[in-house]
């Protein structure tokens, strides 16, 4: 039985693959699809990235609503760390042709405009998006975290006190990883010696790691906001998945 933790990274995406046994494995794809192709037998795949997009609204007045309700929650949930949520591009603008183009859908759509670095990402929103879109036989096993989310639940709850790029919150990190499992820095240095920083970067790591750690300690006793998901209009569940460490301890 495996579980993955997957980010999405300058390389691709980075997969951390965790077993009941304790032996894990580390690998960079291309492609979304090629990591599938490879993990479509696993038993949970939890992947830093939306899954589920609004179509967003012209109608006037209809703004405040054009926002997915798991991010909104989140950014409640993390208090100082809040801003790691970001807004969430709708559907169509997803799907433009160019960052000016984006811009203007979303604008249209959703009443906000797309920054940069959210636009930076949107390819990988895209093709994780396409890709949902005709594999649902991955819906049942793909589902969506956030980094942060997943560390605060780990942590009792409560945001951790540094930013994950600063020094200081890359060790803050893998303490608390550590803590829950020991393999987590051995992890952490033989994939930053086998990656350069170009494809890799130390919060990536981190980040799917979080994420696969959430995936096996977690199985079948994760958390979702909203619960239930609102499903967007391709199906797709609007969600953040976690685990409430504090709950099954024993």
């Amino acid at each position: 039985m495996l579980f993955l933790g997957v980010d999405g990274c300058r390389g691709g995406w980075l997969a951390i693959t965790l077993a009941l046994d304790n032996s894990w494995k580390v690998n960079l794809f291309k492609q979304f699809a090629q990591l599938w192709e490879k993990y479509a037998s696993a038993f949970l795949v939890l992947v830093d990235i939306p899954i589920g997009l609004m179509q967003g609204s012209s109608e006037k007045g209809s703004f405040e609503r054009e926002e997915r309700r798991c991010d909104k929650k989140a950014r409640q949930l993390l208090g100082k760390r809040r801003s790691s949520v970001f807004r969430v591009p709708c559907r169509p603008a997803v799907y433009a042709a160019s960052y000016d183009e984006a811009i203007a859908k979303n604008e249209k759509l959703t009443g906000t405009r797309i920054f940069k670095a959210t636009w930076n990402i949107v390819a990988k929103i895209r093709e994780v998006d396409e890709f949902l879109a005709t594999n649902r036989e991955a819906r049942k096993i793909v589902r969506e975290i956030h980094p942060e989310l997943c560390f605060w639940s780990l942590n009792g709850c409560r945001p951790l006190q540094y930013s994950k790029t600063k020094e200081n919150g890359h060790l803050e990190r893998l303490k608390l990883l550590q803590s829950i499992y020991p393999q987590s820095k051995t992890i952490l240095n033989q994939t930053l010696s086998n990656y350069l920083r170009k494809e890799v970067r130390k919060d990536d790591i981190l980040d799917a790691l979080c994420a696969a750690i959430t995936a096996k300690i977690g199985r079948e006793n994760l958390s979702s906001i909203p619960n239930p998901p609102e499903p967007d209009l391709e199906e797709l569940p609007m969600e953040m998945v976690y685990f409430l460490l504090s709950l099954h301890k024993d």
